[in-house]
């Protein structure tokens, strides 16, 4: 078999090309007429599971005693996606509603008694519901969220007591920034809430003609940026901007009175301080930028009164557009400004020593600083980071300091004493990379302002510590009791097989009752309640199996060893009535590559056997009810260890593990080697590509929402941290769109129209078809109207399954082989 290609014999054109913006997909032919293709279904066993009713998600309160089941409703329809919208310095507005367009949803709350299991709907919801953003108060005895009509977006709130919902406001809730559009008071009495400014004026409509030339200017000073959708392209844009962002900040109380909190502006974040009587408000400034999104837009950081004034102005920050691209670089002067939760009115925040360049070698990357009410003393020096500042964890007189480090895969946890800080104490240093050795994150427990701070023992010496649990045979996760002085961690519970078991909460910490969330390949994922002093354990929830038509597949975690001696691991999906002896099958690959500074983290399994076979719209598994092997998870590490860079050698490695994971299939007898394809999603995409590009490894290739010519993104991708013109022959080799003549396998290309992710503009795929047809590949474009870098809308979901098992079907199980 030959891996590397330089045959240049082509093959039959397919040149199909659907094109976006219609309600329905729209077919040209390689010669230009209409085929008047409309959206298609797959076989009914795939869309079947499309259409079944999914898992409530859950919310445990504090005490552990209720839990929400929040059910979701089925997939939208296109009708929905197909909204207008305006695409703005990297948000996606509704104008309708003046919300986060494409946003998910709840279609209904209950509440669950843990124990005894007694559950109770949420009465007076809204019909037709949309609810997001369902937070409990601070006293647990009320729930907030936000419910989308047509015309807007309200506020509501239920009585947890009585399970009543009612409605606070009008439509009148401004979503059009990222982030909770309220925060519930400490006294669970009233919540701050972001709403549309009611003198904002008549949305602004763009000029018949032009009023002067778009000019972006740069005088002799170096600002890279990486690439980015969706932003500001000219002064109407910026006008929509303002319109859709303008905020008054209201106080409304759980009666529906409201007050009016400070003047309007646009507001990019909102928090109350623990003891509610100061607000910590962000609000972005002018002048915009077309070059970047709206987080690196200027803004000012205040401190204001519960009333609205302002009481203190910490910072001014300017518009961001020279940060370095390097990882690990971030923005100059202070950032991420908090509370912290065990204070009535402290506030902290980091700021950089480096200038924000992490190229820079200085001793103290980061500095933490602290300020407390009311504000006017210089800042106190909490403690200093040798990495990147990555946030603080706070409990009782402790705080726990997060900095990781891109370049060596290094993440540090310190110990700091807050009421005499001094030189941290390192409790954790490893590298990120290392899921063998990963003591976790911690639980949290709610103070007396209902915050969330660090669950500790009563002399403050141990805190508990949940982690996903990698070991060789396969997560088994694990709650520890983890001391503050030794850095040792006692085990309390670990996950057993044959069940995937993790820990969600400590209930009650004296008596060692907790949480759990247990499945096993057979079993669907359900809550427990475990005593670990009596060991016992009460099943909480029943949840039907949501996918029966996946009911009997075979599962078998696979780990096997690529030429270079690096480990490799999947997950090996077989039909149901799949017999050892039966005649090898056809198979689907699906991978997305990751990149390691370590070939032994490389290695390392990272799942595991006894999981749950579940499944969502974008998965592979559906063609394990279509008879087909489904090789998932497929292990394509790309390492480059000591000064080496993974991406040098990646097409080598990409190629080698491929291999090896096809050798261990077929020597087991149960894929077919001449009737493999390979398939990915984006960085998949971009995989597949490569793959057909430089091995004779598959029979056909799917490839959605990909990118395939590094040139378009010169500034770095993915975990390339060098740009085009310091590494132009790594960008050459790793893009597929150079080696397009050297595809002769079948290539199915699938893209969002509208598809938002950095990167990925659906220019990549359509440039990539037309150099494939160019050459004379069989090969079929498929742009999906309206929807983004993932697919949503159900018509979209369906149609995309039935192009992959249509193609599948032609050129994998029923190849015609010479």
């Amino acid at each position: 078999m030959n891996l590397y290609k330089t045959k240049t014999a082509g093959l039959a054109l397919l040149g199909l090309l659907l094109l976006g913006g219609s309600p329905a997909p729209v077919a040209l032919a390689q010669g230009g007429q209409d085929l008047n293709l409309t959206y298609q279904r797959p076989p009914q066993a795939i869309a079947d599971i499309i259409e079944a009713p999914g898992t409530p998600s859950v919310s445990i309160n504090s005490t552990g005693n209720l839990m929400l089941l929040m059910e979701r409703p089925g997939y939208a329809g296109i009708e929905e996606l197909a909204q207008p919208e305006s695409r703005l310095a990297g948000l996606r507005i509704n104008p309708a509603t003046n919300g986060q367009s494409r946003s998910s949803s709840f279609s209904n709350i209950k509440v669950k008694q843990v124990n005894g299991g007694q559950e109770s709907q949420i009465a007076g919801l809204p019909q037709n519901a949309r609810l997001s953003y369902i937070t409990w108060s601070p006293d647990e005895k009320y729930i907030a969220f936000t419910n989308t009509v047509a015309n807007g977006i309200e506020l509501w709130i239920a009585d947890i007591s009585t399970k009543q919902a009612k409605k606070l406001t009008s439509a009148t809730i401004n979503d059009a920034y990222s982030g909770r559009p309220f925060d519930w008071t400490p006294d669970s009495k009233s919540l701050v809430v972001k709403f549309i400014d009611e003198n904002r004026g008549e949305m602004p409509k763009p000029a018949l003609a032009p009023v002067g030339p778009v000019i972006q200017e740069n005088i002799g000073k170096a600002k890279p940026s990486r690439t980015y959708q969706d932003l500001l392209k000219n002064r109407y844009d910026e006008q929509l901007f303002d319109y859709f962002m303008q905020t008054q900040l209201k106080l409304v109380t759980i009666d529906g009175q409201q007050q009016n909190i400070g003047k309007p502006g646009i507001v990019k974040s909102m928090d109350l301080s623990p003891d509610g009587q100061y607000l910590l408000v962000q609000t972005i400034q002018k002048p915009y930028s077309y070059l970047v999104p709206h987080y690196y837009f200027p803004y000012n950081v205040e401190v204001w009164s519960r009333e609205g004034k302002v009481v203190k102005q910490l910072a001014q920050l300017p518009l961001a557009e020279d940060i370095p691209i390097a990882f690990d670089a971030v923005a100059k002067g202070p950032r991420s400004y908090n509370w912290r939760p065990d204070k009535p009115a402290t506030l902290y925040w980091a700021e950089a020593q480096d200038g924000g360049d992490a190229n820079k070698e200085v001793a103290e990357r980061d500095v933490v600083y602290t300020l407390d009410a009311p504000f006017a003393a210089k800042p106190t020096k909490l403690a200093a980071t040798k990495y990147r500042y990555r946030g603080v964890q706070w409990g009782n007189d402790v705080a726990l300091v997060n900095e990781r480090w891109w370049k060596n895969r290094t993440e540090r946890v310190s110990l700091v004493n807050t009421a005499k800080p001094a030189k941290p104490t390192v409790l954790i240093e490893r590298s990120y990379e290392d899921g063998y050795n990963d003591p976790g994150s911690p639980v949290f427990t709610r103070n007396k302002f209902g915050r969330s701070v660090l669950l500790m023992d009563k002399k403050g010496q141990h805190i508990y510590m949940i982690s996903e649990g990698g070991s060789p045979e396969g997560n088994r996760p694990f709650l520890s009791e983890f001391n503050l002085k030794s850095g040792k961690a006692n085990i309390l519970f670990r996950s057993e097989a044959p069940y995937y078991e993790r820990p969600v909460d400590i209930i009650d910490l004296n008596s060692k009752k907790i949480i759990t969330r247990r499945e096993s390949e057979k079993d669907v994922p359900n809550y427990f309640v475990r005593d670990l002093n009596k060991k016992q354990m009460t099943q909480v929830t029943a949840f039907p199996h949501p996918t029966p038509q996946l009911e009997g597949v075979q599962k078998e975690l696979l780990q096997y060893e690529r030429n270079d001696g690096v480990k490799l691991n999947a997950v090996l999906y077989l039909p149901k009535d799949y017999k050892k002896g039966d005649a090898p099958l056809p198979m689907l690959m699906w991978a997305y590559p990751r990149e390691f500074k370590n070939a032994a983290t490389a290695g390392q399994v990272k799942s595991s056997p006894y999981e749950f076979t579940r499944i969502s719209s974008g998965s592979p598994l559906f063609w394990v009810t279509q008879g087909y092997a489904v090789l998932d998870r497929t292990d394509m590490p790309i390492v480059g260890e000591g000064d080496a860079q993974p991406n040098d050698t990646y097409n080598e490695q990409l190629v080698a593990s491929a291999k090896a994971a096809i050798d261990k299939v077929v020597g087991m007898g149960v894929a077919d080697p001449k009737r493999i394809a390979v398939g990915g999603h984006s960085y998949g995409a971009f995989m597949t590509a490569n793959l057909l590009a430089h091995s004779d490894l598959f029979a056909a290739g799917i490839a959605r929402s990909g990118a395939y010519n590094r040139t378009l993104t010169p500034f770095g991708f993915q975990q390339e941290e060098r740009t085009y013109w310091q590494a132009p022959d790594v960008y050459h080799r790793m893009s597929p769109f150079s080696f397009a003549d050297k595809i002769k396998e079948p290539i199915l290309l699938i893209h969002g129209e509208a598809d938002n992710n950095s990167g990925t503009f659906p220019m990549q795929s359509e440039r990539f078809y037309n150099a494939l047809k160019g050459h004379g590949a069989t090969t079929r474009l498929v742009f999906l109207p309206h929807e983004s870098h993932g697919y949503t809308a159900k018509e979209s979901i369906l149609h995309m399954l039935w192009e992959m098992d249509t193609w599948l079907n032609t050129y994998v199980k029923n190849r015609q082989v010479q």
